[in-house]
């Protein structure tokens, strides 16, 4: 992946980080969705944000 991301230009490399980070925060947010269907919207993306971050503390 390393190579594939280097032989791209910067603004194209740029787009597949960014997907990547849309792609890897969809999958947590799936997640913590399935875990907690009760939670609203809000907290998901509060929940969402914090284990993205790599914090320990969230409220799981």
């Amino acid at each position: 992946m390393v190579a594939v991301l280097r032989a791209q230009s910067p603004a194209r490399r740029l787009a597949t980080l960014d997907g990547m980070w849309r792609s890897a925060r969809a999958f947590v947010m799936a997640g913590v969705r399935a875990q907690h269907p009760d939670w609203p919207d809000e907290r998901i993306a509060r929940e969402t944000a914090s284990r993205m971050a790599g914090s320990r503390s969230g409220a799981t």
